[in-house]
């Protein structure tokens, strides 16, 4: 049984890193398989094809990461701060990323959408849940940043939606650049489409 187990998530950790590191289109079964190193009978056992693979990759990926980001943006820390951790974990992770790599490569989830969003539907929905729920936590801490009166009165929605376009544009040109320090503009930015009253939030809980 701890086989079986063992290789549904090898191939789902192999599409992830695959699709990330090169694109949708060109990763094949057969490349997803030899990353896994796992027969094609056992991924055909699993998922009935790359899209459904995909799928089922992405939710379990962010049920993985989710708690982090629970904790990252509890309401026990302060709003303004909850984002700029938001930042600082983005620098982090994509440095370390280009390091194993070799390559910036940016968000994901921005990589597969942008590549499937005309031609996947269930990966494209996938795709989009995932960014939903993140908007949803940097939509919670605008509505107590503005509450608390760090920032001006704001439609909390919008912001943050302009917010995370902000946010995954600027891991975009991260990776099409290939320069990891172009996060660095990420909280500044972010803080001055927010009118932050103060240049630099308090770091703490």
């Amino acid at each position: 049984m701890g086989r079986v187990s063992d290789a549904r998530s090898k191939l789902m950790d192999a599409v992830l890193e695959l699709i990330w590191t090169g694109s949708y289109g060109t990763t094949t079964i057969d490349h997803i398989c030899e990353k896994a190193g796992v027969k094609k009978g056992s991924f055909y056992h699993f998922f009935d094809s790359k899209s459904v693979l995909a799928v089922a990759a992405l939710e379990t990926s962010w049920q993985a990461t989710r708690p982090e980001l629970d904790a990252m943006f509890s309401a026990t820390v302060p709003p303004l701060v909850r984002l700029q951790r938001y930042c600082d974990f983005a620098f982090e992770y994509q440095s370390r990323m280009a390091i194993k790599f070799g390559h910036v490569l940016g968000c994901p989830l921005f990589s597969i959408g942008c590549e499937v969003c005309t031609q996947e539907n269930a990966v494209q929905k996938a795709v989009q849940s995932v960014l939903d729920y993140k908007r949803r936590y940097i939509e919670s801490a605008i509505r107590e940043a503005a509450a608390n009166g760090d920032i001006g009165p704001t439609d909390s929605a919008s912001m943050a939606r302009m917010v995370m376009a902000f946010y995954e544009g600027l891991l975009t040109q991260a990776r099409i650049q290939n320069d990891v320090n172009v996060l660095r503009e990420m909280a500044p930015g972010i803080f001055g489409l927010l009118g932050v009253k103060h240049s630099e939030p308090a770091v703490g809980v």
